[in-house]
């Protein structure tokens, strides 16, 4: 590993391996509250819960929860949006030796039930207005009691007053249910005081469903090792930054992969301001920016596509904002020179899989911008271009094949799915699925993914890079692009467009566009115009479901 590329382009205090310490999360944010007590953890719609309050709170939940009879190596499923509980309850938990279970508080019926009952929980904390929807699948899952939570809880006067309680309608019922608690007042019949660090660095700490846009939801088992290894290689990314001095907007979902890393973990170990938003919405963003002035803003394009699009954002003064982080899929070149010329700032393209807890690779703090990479991998961190085929010949550099991971961030495997855990990871190494290749200075480029390639008359076509040429197109605001059944070729092209506001585009407009910067087989057969694209809920477009349109 020693000869990698991608070490030259490291920045020079980054170091290439770290001696981890063995310090859970939990015993993180303890440590956190001892260093920066009075500092902000939490900034949450003009409130703050300082570091020292906020361990008290870890604390007083962990009591409660233990008086309820949760022990070590149970599981407690989670159902809540970025606000202040979800950060209480799933710290609290960690410190019982417990197990948190993830769950996006969007889903259906249907897929709640499913997880719950694959990862056992017999306890779920939601969400006030969601408890109707816990207790109607209770007779078919474990699920024995559901705290409720109110999204006012942790507001300031009079912001308070501007979200109904729904406490009363939720306990109205002919006779007390007691199946049904509310998180506040758990919390005031707790006993308090500090609560034993039950963690082990190498237990189970956490399932996080992924694969819902690929099939059946598999639950990722991540150790407290590996939530630990990720923060520190991610702490160790930025060596000129230091503790307890620096704010992030929380734009990712704590339930998703890269929220529970970069907005909850990373934050806590760090003595960072979190600064909460439920719903980052463009809109809600700017006032945001104007109140909390973060220092660092991660998202999906789709988020600071919106931004751009947003007049007042173009006029603000943005010279707080030293960086932004990009997930999900590539940036376009445009957004990236807008966003650069706008404030000035680093934008740091990241990659990874929940598999990996996730952050795999970063752009290097500090180095070369590369439109269409996602940096290079950080320490402790390697990665191998295998062939397609067989998985098992490592490809020389700059050759396209599978990506395929290592470290001591790389998941225990697949809950109670063996075969699935045996396919993708082999001899320690995650098979990701995606399609990539590394240039020269040992930055990656994920060109797509395996099952997401399309084969036209004999030749791969690789539908991001096609993506990436129509977000160049100026009247594009977002585009992605599927393979479709052709008798003639096997499989052509469909591009999905969204034109920007006040834009008029033709097919025959977008074709041409292509065909002056792809190769022949790679341009577009047909284009389908839409109001907007499917997305998931940290805004990753969903190809699969664009795809599936067109089959039906």
């Amino acid at each position: 590993m020693e000869d990698r590329p991608w070490f030259k382009s490291y920045a020079s205090d980054v170091p290439r391996h770290i001696d981890y310490e063995q310090v859970t999360i939990p015993a993180g944010l303890r440590r956190s509250a001892a260093r920066f007590g009075d500092k902000t953890a939490l900034y949450y719609m003009g409130a703050r819960i300082s570091f020292s309050q906020l361990d008290a709170m870890v604390d007083r939940f962990a009591a409660a929860l233990r008086a309820l009879g949760v022990g070590k190596g149970d599981r407690v499923a989670i159902a809540l949006p970025n606000i202040p509980q979800i950060i209480i309850a799933n710290m609290a938990i960690y410190r019982l030796g417990a197990v948190v279970v993830l769950n996006n508080p969007l889903y259906t019926e249907r897929e709640l039930t499913y997880q719950f009952n694959d990862s056992e929980a017999e306890l779920v904390i939601t969400l006030s207005l969601l408890v109707p929807r816990i207790l109607k699948v209770m007779p078919d899952t474990g699920v024995k009691k559901v705290i409720g939570c109110q999204i006012n809880a942790y507001l300031p006067f009079p912001k308070k007053q501007l979200f109904p309680l729904v406490k009363k309608d939720m306990y109205a019922r002919n006779e007390p249910d007691e199946r049904v608690l509310d998180f506040d007042e758990v919390m005031k019949g707790s006993p308090g005081g500090t609560v034993e660090d039950l963690s082990s660095w190498d237990e189970l700490s956490t399932l996080i469903y992924t694969g819902g846009t690929t099939g059946q939801a598999k639950g990722v088992m991540l150790s407290h090792a590996n939530i630990s290894s990720n923060v520190q290689q991610f702490r160790a990314w930025f060596p000129d930054l230091k503790d307890g001095e620096t704010s992030i907007v929380g734009t990712f979902p704590i339930f998703h992969a890269a929220g529970f890393t970069a907005c909850q973990n990373f934050m806590l170990w760090s003595g960072w301001e979190h600064v909460m938003i439920p719903r980052p919405e463009p809109k809600t963003l700017v006032e945001l920016l104007k109140k909390a002035r973060p220092e660092f803003l991660p998202g999906v394009p789709a988020i600071f596509v919106g931004l751009l699009a947003d007049p007042e954002f173009r006029k603000m003064d943005l010279s707080f904002i030293r960086g932004f982080f990009s997930g999900a899929a590539p940036l376009a070149e445009d957004t990236i020179r807008d966003l650069k010329a706008l404030t000035g700032a680093t934008i740091l393209e990241v990659y990874g899989m929940t598999e990996t807890t996730p952050v795999a690779t970063i752009t290097p703090w500090g180095g070369e911008i590369k439109a269409g990479t996602v940096g290079c991998p950080v320490p402790d961190t390697d990665i191998k271009i295998v062939d397609l085929e067989t998985g098992c010949e490592e490809l020389p550099l700059g050759e396209t094949g599978e990506i395929a991971i290592t470290g001591p961030q790389i998941m225990m495997g697949y809950y109670k799915k063996p075969a699935e855990t045996a396919e993708t990871l082999r001899d320690g190494w995650v098979y990701t699925g995606d399609i990539g290749f590394f240039d020269s200075d040992g930055y990656l480029s994920v060109v797509d993914r395996k099952k997401d390639m399309v084969i036209s008359s004999g030749y791969n076509i690789y539908p991001v890079e096609v993506d990436n040429v129509l977000f160049d197109h100026p009247g594009i605001l977002e585009a992605c692009c599927v393979g479709y059944s052709d008798s003639y070729r096997g499989e052509s092209l469909r591009a999905f467009v969204v034109a920007k506001e006040g834009v008029t585009l033709t097919e025959d407009e977008v074709i041409t566009f292509c065909r002056d910067r792809l190769a022949p087989y790679k341009v577009p057969k047909q284009v389908v115009f839409m109001e907007e694209l499917p997305k998931t809920v940290v805004g990753k477009i969903l190809r699969r479901e664009l795809r599936d349109k067109e089959s039906d």
